[in-house]
């Protein structure tokens, strides 16, 4: 059987790390049938728009898409394309498990975090318009839908995944219609599931809670904008956005992607670390139902993080990009020697 998947590069360092990632998959054994498309800047300039139709029906027709870091640009220029693609194929629920590797040193060893966002809607959509000159409103969407539906999601994970603990992170004393419909619907939900332990932190001291304790936590479900800096601040403690995967998911598409940037300054030179894209694509492998192929990889790459000279500059070891993809295949090829024959 082979899968299809939609490939989205990206730009920077995107091609390298999505180049070490493809093939650290392949030497999986697995077969892929990759449908590969540029997004952005230089999609525009090829094609006259950001996303192209192509890549659009593709992800439509593959219902998977695994993507590499593309260039945002601040304070004007063309829209998220990592907004614009959860908007289209409603991918609602980003899910990011904050887990540290061996080897890295932090501040907090065994993190064991799971962050559920809702992917849709609140200040992060991004509907702006300006009022008059020198006035600009950002409107802040919070629906039951939408809420309801990312709280089933984070508790039934929960359930299936014997996690005991969901927290639902809001600011509800200031925002009390927005946020507080957000928690209503937590509420709601949360008592279908008895045996699992729900709380309520407001955002803020949620923050200041994380960096005292981060042990505190299990699972965090919250609106769109709090999941983005709060899901930054909780890849800190497993050594930074470089070591994080993420996945976007919805009902019928799926997109896996690398959370960190784009990183021009190193691109084309062989330096980047494809660790981020290579962690997104073990839960890529996960829901297409390769587990066996996910653990494949990820006893590979923790056997890799225990030998500093097969590490990337970034984190102290003398590898590049495609020398780091090769280590971790070697690593797979000698797993599969049975003992005795070594």
């Amino acid at each position: 059987m082979s899968h299809k998947v939609t490939l989205i590069p990206g730009d920077g360092i995107g091609p390298e790390v999505t180049r070490a990632t493809v093939r650290i998959l392949e030497a999986t054994g697995v077969k892929f049938d990759w449908e590969s498309f540029q997004v952005g800047a230089e999609a525009f300039e090829k094609y006259g728009e950001y996303i192209p139709k192509e890549a659009l029906e593709s992800i439509e027709r593959t219902h998977v898409g695994l993507k590499g870091p593309v260039t945002t640009p601040i304070g004007g220029g063309f829209s998220s394309i990592n907004v614009a693609l959860r908007q289209k194929f409603e991918l609602y629920a980003n899910f990011r498990p904050i887990r540290n590797l061996p080897h890295i040193p932090t501040r907090y060893p065994d993190v064991d975090l799971i962050i559920v966002r809702e992917n849709t809607e609140s200040l992060y959509s991004g509907l702006e318009h300006e009022v008059v000159p020198g006035v600009v409103e950002s409107l802040k969407i919070i629906t039951e839908k939408a809420s309801t539906r990312i709280a089933k999601f984070a508790f039934e994970y929960a359930r299936k995944n014997q996690r005991k603990k969901i927290h639902a992170i809001h600011k509800a004393n200031i925002m009390k219609l927005s946020d507080g419909l957000f928690l209503r619907c937590c509420r709601t939900v949360a008592k279908g599931f008895p045996e699992i332990t729900y709380g309520e932190h407001i955002v803020d001291n949620t923050c200041m809670q994380l960096v005292m304790n981060p042990y505190q936590y299990d699972m965090l479900v919250m609106e769109n904008l709090y999941g983005d800096i709060i899901s930054d601040l909780c890849a800190a403690f497993v050594g930074g956005l470089g070591f994080v995967p993420s996945a976007n998911l919805g009902d019928h598409c799926a997109i896996f992607e690398a959370v960190h940037g784009s990183a021009p300054d190193i691109a084309g030179k062989n330096l980047a670390n494809p660790t981020a894209l290579l962690r997104s694509s073990l839960l890529m492998l996960r829901h297409l139902g390769e587990v066996d192929a996910a653990t494949q990889i990820r006893n590979a790459l923790e056997k890799v993080y225990r030998h500093h000279e097969k590490l990337t500059r970034d984190i102290g070891g003398k590898a590049g990009t495609s020398e780091f993809a090769d280590a971790v295949i070697e690593e797979m090829e000698n797993a599969k020697v049975a003992p005795g024959q070594a």
